[in-house]
C-alpha cells in the first residue's frame, strides 16, 4: 500500500520521538533501527522504559522511582509506589513565565490570553479560598462550559491534592445528579449561563434543583460567563466567582503519592447510571506526557487545539499539554456559528499547529461543501478520535487541509484517559489506518480463545499493566464492575471492547465496538466496514447499522438519514445493498434499509449503536442523559422485534 504521507528525514531528525529513541537506545546499550524496535523494547523491558522516561521528560517528583511496578498482571495498581508529586505543579512549571499558556476563543469573537505566570496567579487566587473546603482527596466538580475558569478550578484543586470531576453545561439535571450524586463533590463550580449557537442559556433554575438533590455540596461557586445574570442567584450555598476568589498569589502545591486519585471520569451510562472511573495523578501525567511529547511532537510553544467540551476526556488530555510548555487553545461555543468554514478559518488564523477533531466534524465540514482549500501554513498534525476515521476522509483531509501533515487517528478512551494506538511523527500515514501502537502499551489482537492474531480481525487487548489504567470504580464492591468491564474475558489481560486488526505496517484498523459488531450466521462484522460504503452516497447524510435478534440469528438493519428533499426509493435500497455487497461481502448486506429522521450521538460525537440495538431488540434503555439528541429515540421504537 502506498503511504499518503511520509515524514522527511530532516523532519524525523527534529522530532522528540527521534531524540527519545536515540537517548533510550544509548541508555540500554542497543541499536534501535525504527519505531517497531523501540515499541518492542518498551513492552519487553517496561521497568527500564518507564523509569527512563519519567526522568527524560522532566516530570517533577520526589522520592525513588524504584520499584517501578510490582504487578504487571492488573491485579492491583502498584505503579511507582515510592514517588510523590503534584499534578498542577507539573502543568504550571515555573520555568515558563511570559510564554502563552492558554488562549481562549469564543463563538462570539471573544478572545483572551493567559501567560504561564498570570495563570499561576489566577490559580493561586482561587486556591487561597478554596483550601478552606478542599484538601487531599476531597472532590470539586465543574458543571461548566470550556472556559478558562474550568481549567483554573482544576489546577487549584489538584494543587491542593484534591480530586476533580466535570461535565458540560448542556447536561440536564438528571445527568448531573447521576454523575455528581456518586462522586459527592464538596464544592461545585457552575456557570450561571452559557452561550451556544448565538443563544444564551440560563442555568440558575437547573442549579437550584441540583442544590436540592445534592445536599452534601458545601459551596456552589457561580461563574457569570455572559455577564447577564442577576446578582440575586437564589442559591443557599451560592457565591459568585469574583466574590469567592482572593488576592492574586502564587499557588501552593501538596505532594501526594503517585497513585492518588486525580480525576473521576464517567462512562456514557445509557444502560444505567454511569460508571465512575477514578484515574491517578501520576498515571495520568506520565501517560499524557508520553502521548503529547513523543506521539504528537508537542514542544514548548506548540499551539495545541482539540475541539472538546469539559465533559469529554479529550478536555483533560488537552489541558495536560501545559506540562510540555505548549500554548493550549480552548474553544467554547458552536463550531457552526456563524459557519463551519468560519470556525476553521479562525483556527487557521491562530496558527494552530496541532488540530484535534472528530470524523463527525470532518464529515459535517465536507457536507457543507466548503469550496476552497484551507491555508493552515503552520499545521503539522491533524488528530481525530471519537469513531474510526474512514479511508475516504483521509483523502479529503489531504486534499483540503494540507498535503504535508501527519494525519493521526487516535483511539483509547475514558477508561484509560489516553490511547492504546495513536499517531507518530516518525512513521508514514496509510489510508484508513491508525499509525502505531502506543509506547509502553503491550497491545495485541486476540481471537475468542485468547490467541494473538496477525493481520486478522479480533479483540483489542493489552497484555500488561500501564500507568494510566484506572485505580478503581467508585462504589464498586469487591471490584466486581471493573473486573467485569475489563478483566473477566481474558486472564491477566485488559479487554477493551474494540474490534480491530493490527496490520503488516504495525498500524491498526478499528472496525467499531466489539459489543456492537454484527454476527449474521456467526461471522463477525464491524459496523465501520458498512459506514465506509454509505459515506460515498451523496443522497444520505448519515447512517446507523445495528443487528436485530430474530430466530436465534442476527439480521442487519441499516437506518439512513436522508439529505433534505431526498427520498428512499426502492432503487436506492437496491443501490445501497449492491454497493455494500460489491465492496465487502454478502454477509455485510443489510436485510432492511429504513429511512430515519435522525441518528443518535453521544455528547462527545459517537454514534450510539448500542442504544438503538437495545431499543429494537426490546430491551430497556435506562438512561438517556448521555444522548446529545434524545428526541430522536422515540422513532426507533416502531422498529422493535415482535
Amino acid at each position: 500500500m502506498e503511504a499518503l504521507w511520509t515524514p522527511s528525514e530532516d523532519f524525523k531528525s527534529s522530532t522528540l520521538m527521534t531524540k527519545f529513541m536515540n537517548d533510550f537506545a544509548s541508555h540500554m546499550g542497543v541499536d534501535l533501527k525504527d519505531y517497531q524496535e523501540l515499541h518492542k523494547l518498551s513492552v519487553t523491558e517496561p521497568d527500564e522504559f518507564w523509569s527512563f522516561f519519567i526522568d527524560w521528560t522532566g516530570i517533577q517528583y520526589r522520592g525513588s522511582k524504584f520499584p517501578v511496578n510490582g504487578d504487571y498482571n492488573f491485579k492491583e495498581y502498584s505503579w511507582f509506589p515510592k514517588i510523590e508529586l503534584n499534578f498542577a505543579q507539573n502543568l504550571l512549571n515555573e520555568k515558563y513565565q511570559n510564554e502563552t499558556a492558554i488562549t481562549f476563543l469564543h463563538e462570539s469573537g471573544l478572545r483572551k490570553d493567559y501567560s504561564y505566570s498570570s495563570l499561576r496567579l489566577e490559580v493561586g487566587a482561587f486556591q487561597s479560598t478554596l483550601k478552606e473546603y478542599i484538601g487531599r482527596g476531597d472532590v470539586l466538580a465543574c458543571y461548566m462550559p470550556n472556559i478558562p475558569e474550568t481549567a483554573i478550578a482544576m489546577l487549584a484543586t489538584s494543587a491542593l491534592g484534591g480530586v476533580f470531576t466535570s461535565t458540560s453545561s448542556d447536561f440536564g439535571i438528571e445527568g448531573v445528579v447521576d454523575r455528581f450524586g456518586q462522586s459527592k463533590p464538596k464544592v461545585l463550580v457552575a456557570a450561571s449561563n452559557y452561550q451556544y449557537n448565538g443563544k444564551t442559556f440560563d442555568q440558575l433554575e437547573k442549579l437550584k434543583e441540583i442544590e436540592k438533590q445534592l445536599p452534601f455540596i458545601e459551596k456552589i461557586i457561580l461563574v457569570d460567563f455572559t455577564g447577564e445574570s442577576s446578582k440575586e442567584h437564589g442559591l443557599g450555598k451560592g457565591i459568585w466567582w469574583d466574590e469567592f476568589t482572593g488576592e492574586q498569589c502564587q499557588p501552593e502545591y501538596s505532594d501526594i503519592p503517585f497513585d492518588s486519585p486525580l480525576y473521576i471520569m464517567y462512562s456514557s451510562g445509557t444502560t444505567g447510571k454511569p460508571k465512575c472511573i477514578v484515574h491517578s495523578v501520576g498515571g495520568t501525567l506520565i501517560q499524557h506526557h508520553k502521548e503529547h511529547k513523543l506521539h504528537t511532537n508537542v514542544k514548548e510553544g506548540t499551539k495545541l487545539f482539540y475541539f472538546t467540551t469539559c465533559g469529554w476526556m479529550m478536555w483533560n488530555w488537552l489541558i495536560s499539554g501545559l506540562a510540555c510548555g505548549a500554548e493550549v487553545i480552548l474553544y467554547e461555543g458552536s463550531p457552526g456559528y456563524p459557519s463551519l468554514a468560519g470556525f476553521v478559518e479562525k483556527l487557521d488564523s491562530e496558527g494552530v499547529e496541532i488540530l484535534g477533531t472528530s470524523p463527525k466534524f470532518l464529515k459535517a465540514l465536507e457536507d457543507n461543501e466548503y469550496d476552497k482549500n484551507f491555508e493552515f501554513k503552520n499545521l503539522k498534525s491533524l488528530l481525530s478520535t471519537g469513531a474510526p476515521l474512514l479511508p475516504e476522509q483521509y483523502d479529503w483531509i489531504y486534499k483540503k487541509f494540507h498535503s504535508n501533515i501527519c494525519v493521526s487517528s487516535i483511539s483509547g478512551g475514558t477508561d484509560i484517559i489516553g490511547c492504546f494506538m495513536l499517531g507518530n511523527p516518525n512513521v508514514p500515514v496509510y489510508r484508513g489506518e491508525i499509525q502505531c501502537l502506543g509506547l509502553g502499551m503491550d497491545v495485541a489482537c486476540f481471537d475468542d480463545d485468547g490467541k494473538a492474531l496477525d493481520n486478522k480481525e479480533g479483540e483489542l487487548v493489552c497484555r500488561q499493566s500501564f500507568p494510566s489504567r484506572p485505580l478503581y470504580f467508585l462504589n464498586d464492591k469487591n471490584n466486581e464492575r471493573i473486573n467485569d468491564a475489563y478483566f473477566n474475558r481474558f486472564e491477566n489481560t485488559w479487554h477493551h471492547g474494540d474490534f480491530i486488526k493490527i496490520t503488516e505496517y504495525g498500524g491498526v484498523v478499528v472496525y467499531g465496538r466489539s459489543d456492537a459488531t454484527l454476527n449474521p450466521g456467526g461471522v463477525r462484522i464491524g459496523t465501520a466496514e458498512v459506514y465506509r460504503q454509505t459515506e460515498s452516497l451523496n443522497w444520505m447524510s448519515d447512517s446507523l447499522c445495528v443487528g436485530r435478534q430474530v430466530d436465534g440469528d442476527v439480521e442487519i438493519v441499516l437506518f439512513v438519514k436522508l439529505n433534505e428533499g431526498e427520498e428512499l426509493t426502492e432503487e436506492r435500497v437496491v443501490e445501497v445493498k449492491k454497493l455494500i455487497k460489491a465492496k465487502t461481502t454478502p454477509r455485510h448486506v443489510p436485510r432492511y434499509v429504513w429511512a430515519i429522521n435522525d441518528i443518535p450521538y453521544t455528547r462527545s460525537g459517537k454514534k450510539m449503536e448500542l442504544a438503538i440495538n437495545r431499543i429494537i431488540n426490546g430491551r430497556e434503555l435506562k438512561n438517556i442523559e448521555a444522548v446529545a439528541n434524545p428526541e430522536c429515540l422515540a422513532e426507533y421504537e416502531s422498529y422493535r422485534v415482535n
